[in-house]
């Protein structure tokens, strides 16, 4: 399948996906981050906050960001790692791809001297991203090429694009237990059958099933995440207040936008030298919503 390499307007190259039904998807080499989902009606999928900064070193707000080896302030390093803030490279010798009809990119990260000084640690990250009709799917990898064990936490942050964050649920997550980031990280059990947005959320549900539904009424449609390697998920939405003191946000950003990221977050994975870590991320759209009557929320979640 196609790979097209280009140059932004805001001078950062990307990588364009093309598959034959018409979707797309572009990938920067700085942070390894997916910045565009688009179905084959040229639907943004993915959120861009109208504020982003676009220049380097700055982390750029929405699409899928990489955080990697840290997730949050959870640690001594920069909130969400460095991995986002680096420029990547084409991977040149990446694992085989399947026969398959998609397109992909593999990207690779490998740890700096200037890395090393602030976390003590050689690694290689890679990331495939593939894209094929309905799907995006996201492979990170972790390889140690230390001569010593590290730990790390991860996460692929993902900003939904949304119709209106107050006609949003999301089922999948009931009955598990989480950390209330805007309580002091206290653990409590989710009660509600599905979690709809009235206010600012940040919460990270542990030991969260390998599916979950992002179900948007007004557009129709949901979005499901299915996840592998990385047990937890973070549910977060600034709300008005928080919108406003975010500069890279603007302040009503937070009605189009919803992030629920694929985290590996209560327990960091530990690498022995020469062991590698895999993930596996997929999106799929669905033009449908629960209401609508047309589609079973129990065959999509466990189906």
């Amino acid at each position: 399948m196609a790979l097209e390499v280009v140059q932004g307007s805001d001078g950062l190259a990307k990588v364009i996906l093309h598959e034959p039904a018409g979707s797309t998807a572009e990938v920067l080499l700085y942070g390894g981050q997916v910045i565009s989902w688009k179905n084959q009606r040229r639907e943004e999928l993915l959120f861009i906050s109208s504020k982003a900064f676009r220049k380097p070193p700055k982390a750029i707000r929405g699409g899928i960001p990489v955080c990697f080896p840290q997730f949050g302030n959870l640690g001594a390093l920069e909130q969400h790692g460095f991995a986002r803030n680096k420029f990547w490279s084409l991977d040149p010798d990446p694992a085989p791809l399947p026969p398959t009809n998609q397109s992909s990119v593999d990207l690779l990260l490998k740890s700096t001297d200037q890395d090393t000084k602030t976390w003590p640690h050689s690694f290689e990250l890679r990331l495939r991203v593939t894209l094929s009709a309905g799907k995006l799917t996201l492979i990170p990898r972790v390889r140690n090429t230390d001569s010593k064990p590290f730990s790390f936490t991860f996460a692929l942050r993902n900003y939904l694009s949304v119709s209106d964050i107050s006609e949003v649920r999301v089922e999948g997550l009931e009955t598990l237990d989480y950390f209330d980031n805007l309580n002091r990280k206290e653990r409590f059990t989710e009660q509600a059958d599905a979690i709809t947005f009235d206010g600012e959320i940040d919460r990270a549900y542990l030991n969260t099933p390998t599916k979950i539904a992002v179900i948007d009424h007004e557009k129709k449609r949901t979005i499901v995440l299915r996840k592998e390697g990385m047990p937890d998920a973070v549910v977060w939405n600034p709300w008005d207040k928080k919108a406003k003191q975010l500069v890279d946000l603007g302040d009503e950003d937070y009605q189009k936008m919803l992030c629920v990221d694929s985290v590996a977050v209560e327990t960091p994975i530990l690498l022995k030298p020469c062991e590698e870590w895999k993930g596996r991320q997929e999106l799929s759209i669905i033009s449908s919503s629960y209401c609508s009557g047309q589609l079973d929320p129990l065959k999509v979640l466990y189906g």
